[in-house]
C-alpha cells in the first residue's frame, strides 16, 4: 500500500452509498481510479488460485449454488475430500503458473471436527510451506476452529455476505445474516484476514447492493479482500432463468467498493468470463486489483490461464509471469 494522508472510514451510510452508485458513470469511474492509486500500485494485481476440495451435496438452499443438495435437477459431480498431498500438489502447480493465493472451498454447511478438518489444516500448512498466501471457505467456524486456522497458518479466511440484510432471506433459508458474520468476528479476533464480498444479478435493487456494500464497509478494519462476483444462472437452480449482469454494473460495484474501502483488494470474481479483456480493463480501471486465476472457480467456468496471461500482458500489468 502506497503511502497516503486520506482517512479510512468505516461510517458509511447507506443513503451515501446509493448515491455513489448512482454517480454518472465515468464521474464515479474517475473518483475511485484517483483513490486507488492513492492506496495501491495500479499495475499490481493479485492472482488467487481457487479449488473445490470438497464438491456438492452440501445442505444449505443458496439459490444461486449448485452444489446445494436442495437444488437435485443440476448435474454435478459430487466429490468427497481431496487428500491433502494431492492438494498441495495442485497448490505448486498453480504457484508455478504464476499464482499467489491459493483458495480452497468445501461445500460443508459448518466445520466439524475430527479427522476431515484435520486433513483442512494439513492442506493449510502444505500450501503455506510453498510460501503462497492460503484461504479457505468451509462454512459457519466455532471460535476454537479458527483459532486451530490461524494456528496453522491460514492467510484468509473467506465467508461472503452474499447480499444485501434485506435481500438475503431471498436467497438463503438455512443460515442467517448473523451466523456469517458471527464466522467473520471469530477469524478476526484470530488475527485471520477477512475474504468477504456478494454477488449481484440475483433479482436484488439497487439499493440491496448499496446495503451490501455499507455492511462491508463498516467492519473496522474493512475486510482485506472483497470479492465482486457476478451470478453464473446455472441450469436446475432457483436462480436459472436470471439475465447476465451488465459490464456497467459490474464496474459501478467495483468503484464503489473502491471508493468506500480504499486499501481493501477488490477481485474480479465468478462471472469474469463473459467479459472481454476491454471490459475487465474497465473494471481494472475502476479499482480491481486481483481476479480468480485459472480455468476453473469451484465448479464454474473461469476466463482461462491463457487468456488471464494474454490480458495481463495487453495491460502490462505485474502480474504477468
Amino acid at each position: 500500500m502506497l503511502d497516503t494522508g486520506q482517512d479510512i472510514r468505516s461510517n458509511w451510510t447507506v443513503d451515501e452509498v446509493e448515491a455513489l452508485l448512482r454517480l454518472p458513470l465515468l464521474d464515479l469511474v474517475g473518483r475511485a481510479n484517483t483513490i486507488h492509486r492513492t492506496y495501491h500500485d495500479p499495475e499490481d494485481i493479485q492472482k488467487a488460485s481457487l479449488l473445490s476440495i470438497k464438491t456438492g451435496s452440501c445442505p444449505e438452499d443458496c439459490a444461486y449454488c449448485p452444489q446445494s443438495a436442495h437444488h437435485r435437477e443440476v448435474e454435478l459431480t459430487k466429490e468427497k475430500l481431496m487428500d491433502p498431498g494431492h492438494v498441495v500438489s495442485l497448490a505448486k502447480r498453480a504457484r508455478d503458473a504464476g499464482a499467489e493465493r491459493f483458495c480452497m472451498g468445501a461445500a460443508w454447511r459448518q466445520v466439524r471436527d475430527g479427522e476431515e478438518f484435520d486433513n483442512v489444516l494439513e492442506m493449510v500448512r502444505g500450501v503455506r510451506n510453498l510460501g503462497m498466501e492460503a484461504c479457505v471457505t468451509l462454512g459457519m467456524l466455532k471460535p476454537h476452529q479458527a483459532q486451530r486456522l490461524a494456528d496453522a497458518g491460514l492467510t484468509a479466511y473467506n465467508h461472503n455476505l452474499d447480499t444485501s440484510p434485506e435481500f438475503y432471506g431471498e436467497i438463503i433459508g438455512t443460515r442467517t445474516y448473523q451466523d456469517r458474520l458471527e464466522t467473520l468476528s471469530y477469524c478476526r479476533d484470530e488475527g485471520i484476514d477477512l475474504c468477504c464480498g456478494g454477488i449481484i444479478g440475483m433479482g436484488e435493487s439497487l439499493r440491496d447492493r448499496a446495503s451490501l456494500l455499507q455492511v462491508l464497509a463498516s467492519f473496522d478494519p474493512h475486510p482485506e479482500s472483497v470479492p465482486i462476483n457476478a451470478l453464473i444462472p446455472i441450469k436446475g437452480t432457483p436462480l436459472e432463468q436470471r439475465e447476465k449482469v451488465s459490464i456497467f454494473d459490474l464496474v459501478r460495484m467495483v468503484a464503489t467498493a473502491r471508493i468506500t474501502m480504499p486499501a481493501t483488494r477488490v477481485r474480479l470474481s465468478a462471472g469474469r468470463s463473459d467479459f472481454s479483456t476491454a471490459e475487465q480493463a474497465l473494471c481494472f480501471l475502476a479499482g480491481a486489483n486481483s481476479v480468480f486465476y485459472g480455468d476453473v472457480l469451484l465448479t464454474a467456468p473461469n476466463a482461462g490461464t491463457q487468456n488471464d496471461r494474454d490480458m495481463f500482458t495487453v495491460l502490462g500489468a505485474i502480474a504477468e509471469d
